[in-house]
C-alpha cells in the first residue's frame, strides 16, 4: 500500500488533571488562589553580585563577576550556583565556595554540550545513511517510506509522513527543490528526504519499521540490539534539544532515559552504570556518554571523542558523580581504551 496524503489531525488539548477525590472546578479554584504576583524587582549586575555575596559566595574580583553576569545572565548562572547551596530555602552557599568554583562548572558544561553535539551529529548522519541504504536496498525501491505497509503504527506513520511533507514543502535546499520540481512522487527518494529528518523524526521512523529483521539489519551496523538503538536515539533526541538550546547537561536528570542492555558486547555492557530502575542516577548523562563513545568507535574506529571527554573532566575540578559517573568509570572498557 502506498501512502498518498492524509489530513493532519491536531493533538488533543492538554488538560489540568485534578487529584483523586477533588472536583475539577475546586482544583482549578485552589490552583489559581494559591498563586501570587511576582514582586521581585530587576537587579543590575552589581546588585546581582552583592546578592551572591550576601548568600556566602566568595568573590575576589567583583569586576570579573560583573562582566561574566553581563553575558551569562544571572538566572542562568544561578542554576549552577544552586548545586553549592546548603539551604535551598535561604540559598545559603557552602562555606568557602568561590565564584571561580561555580564558573568552572559553567564552563565545563558549555564544553560538554559542544562535545555532545559533535557526537550527535556523527551518530545522526550515520543512522540517516543506514536507514536510507538498508530500506531502499532491502525493498529495491527509492521510496520505501511511501509504502505504509512497511511500518507498524499507521497513526505514527501518517504523522511522520505529514511532518516530512511539511519539511519538504518549506525546504530551501537546492537538491530538494530540484527533486520536487522534476519528479511527481509526494516525497523525494529516501536517501534525500532523510537529510531533512531531525533526530526525533529519525528515531520514530526507525522504531516504527514493522519487521524486526529490518530493524535488526540496521542495528547490526552498530553492534547493538535494535531495541537498545531505538531507545537510545529516542533519548538522544531529548539530549540534543537541551544541548542545542544551550541548556544545562551537567547534573541534569533526564525525564526520558534509555534502556541499558544487560546482554551483548561485554565491552559496552560492563561500561554502563547498572543500577536499580528507581535509582535517580540513571537519569544522569553518564550512560549516554558511554554508549555515544562506544558507537562512535564502532562507526569510525576513532577514539578521539572518548579522549576529549576524559581531557575535559581532567581540565575542570568538577564533581562527576553529579552526572551519574561511577567511582571506577576510568577503569571501565569504553573509557579505558584510550
Amino acid at each position: 500500500m502506498v501512502y498518498n496524503r492524509f489530513n493532519n489531525t491536531p493533538p488533543a488539548s492538554r488538560k489540568i488533571s485534578a487529584p483523586r477525590g477533588v472536583t475539577h472546578l475546586k482544583y482549578l479554584v485552589l490552583y489559581f488562589l494559591n498563586k501570587i504576583s511576582f514582586q521581585k524587582p530587576p537587579l543590575d549586575y552589581s546588585q546581582q553580585v552583592a546578592l551572591m555575596q550576601s548568600r556566602g559566595l566568595k568573590i575576589d574580583c567583583v569586576d570579573t563577576a560583573v562582566n561574566c553576569l553581563s553575558h551569562f545572565n544571572y538566572y542562568r548562572f544561578s542554576a549552577y550556583l544552586r548545586t553549592f547551596e546548603v539551604d535551598p530555602s535561604s540559598h545559603q552557599i557552602q562555606l568557602g565556595t568561590t565564584f571561580d568554583d561555580v564558573l568552572n562548572v559553567y564552563l565545563f558544561d558549555r564544553d560538554l554540550r559542544l562535545l555532545m553535539l559533535d557526537a550527535i551529529e556523527q551518530l545522526e548522519v550515520s543512522l540517516r545513511t543506514q536507514l536510507a541504504y538498508q530500506l531502499s536496498h532491502r525493498y529495491g525501491a527509492a521510496h520505501p517510506h511511501l509504502q505504509a505497509d512497511l511500518f507498524s503504527n499507521q497513526s505514527s506513520y501518517v504523522d511522520g509522513f505529514v511532518r516530512l511533507e511539511n519539511e519538504v514543502k518549506h525546504s530551501s535546499e537546492d537538491f530538494i527543490r530540484h527533486l520536487r520540481t522534476k519528479y511527481k512522487e509526494d516525497l523525494p527518494p529516501i536517501w534525500a528526504v532523510v537529510e531533512l529528518m531531525t533526530v526525533g523524526q529519525l528515531s520514530r521512523w526507525f522504531s516504527n519499521i514493522k519487521l524486526r529483521s529490518d530493524r535488526r539489519l540496521i542495528a547490526s551496523i552498530y553492534a547493538v540490539d535494535e531495541k537498545i538503538l531505538s531507545s537510545f536515539f529516542e533519548h538522544l533526541s531529548l539530549v540534543r534539544n537541551f544541548a542545542a538550546h544551550h541548556s544545562r547537561l551537567w547534573n541534569r536528570e533526564f525525564t526520558k532515559t534509555m534502556k541499558i542492555p544487560r546482554y551483548g558486547d561485554p565491552f559496552l555492557v560492563s561500561s554502563f552504570f547498572h543500577l536499580p530502575d528507581h535509582d535517580r542516577r540513571l537519569r544522569k548523562i553518564y550512560n549516554t556518554l558511554t554508549i555515544s563513545g562506544y558507537l562512535l568507535q564502532v562507526i569510525s574506529s576513532n577514539k578521539d571523542w572518548i579522549r576529549k571527554i576524559k581531557q575535559l573532566v581532567a581540565a575542570y575540578p568538577v564533581d562527576v558523580s553529579k552526572m551519574g559517573f561511577p567511582k571506577d568509570w576510568l577503569s571501565r572498557p569504553v573509557w579505558l581504551c584510550v
